[in-house]
């Protein structure tokens, strides 16, 4: 476990259960304090997902991944994002986002692009169309799973950290999130009694977004993208401490740092 100051604990945000300790302040944006993700395992980066992954809403077009991937570089990791596209103004904007995809369209996307790229972490967020649908909603957990196998079949390497729906401002989507939310949480907990490397991130929770960070009831603004950003990066804190990082596999001509 890596140390943590027992006084910035005590003046800490609700962050702090994540292993992100956080100084109340007057204007929270991102963790105070960034705990090291290993610096010398380089951190190549697939979002896979639909529009949230793509940045749908944010000013940018970064969404989470610009301030994750400050956040990353400040802790003294090198980061490289991959993906088939490329989508906002920040440097290394690549990306594995499909907007108005369905949890079987984008593990179709990923089979195309996984082993072209064989990430060493995949941060997996799909499902909101689903629940936008009302789509075979109460076997969402299945469809994730075939997924999330599918990923370390084609990079044997990669930490997976699965995150939960975020808040919904249609009710009965909102109901289906937290439906598909159960599934996916129990998903995570199944694979990591076969130890597998995965983590959770719960992107529905008191530091996630809430309904006034959504700018048209489903995508988040940037305060809201913010606030995934530090949910993933707590993420992946817990995979540090949890050893779980593993170097990934050499590709010719793809540099480590994706923004050199």
């Amino acid at each position: 476990m890596l140390p943590i100051n027992p006084v910035l604990l005590a003046f800490a945000s609700p962050l702090t259960r994540y292993g992100v300790p956080v100084p109340l302040g007057s204007s929270f944006t991102g963790p105070r304090l960034l705990m090291p993700l290993d610096p010398g395992v380089p951190l190549r980066i697939m979002p896979l997902g639909a529009s949230i992954t793509y940045g749908w809403q944010s000013s940018t077009g970064d969404g989470y991944r610009g301030p994750l991937r400050n956040m990353l570089t400040a802790a003294g990791s090198t980061v490289n994002m991959v993906g088939s596209r490329e989508h906002g103004t920040m440097v290394d904007n690549d990306v594995e986002g499909w907007p108005g995809f369905v949890i079987d369209q984008v593990a179709a996307k990923a089979n195309l692009s996984v082993p072209t790229w064989r990430p060493n972490v995949v941060l997996v967020n799909a499902g909101t169309n689903d629940c936008l649908q009302n789509r075979d909603v109460a076997h969402g957990g299945e469809r994730m799973e075939r997924l999330v196998r599918s990923l370390w079949r084609m990079s044997p390497r990669a930490l997976v950290v699965l995150s939960s729906l975020i808040v919904n401002s249609n009710p009965a989507a909102e109901q289906n999130v937290l439906a598909m939310n159960s599934q996916f949480r129990d998903l995570a907990g199944k694979l990591r009694a076969e130890g597998l490397p995965i983590v959770f991130a719960d992107m529905h929770s008191e530091v996630g977004p809430v309904k006034e960070d959504l700018k048209d009831g489903t995508h988040p603004d940037d305060a809201g993208y913010q606030k995934l950003a530090n949910i993933w990066y707590a993420a992946m804190v817990e995979a540090e401490n949890k050893r779980m990082y593993k170097a990934p596999e050499p590709i010719k001509c793809l540099p480590d740092d994706g923004g050199s």
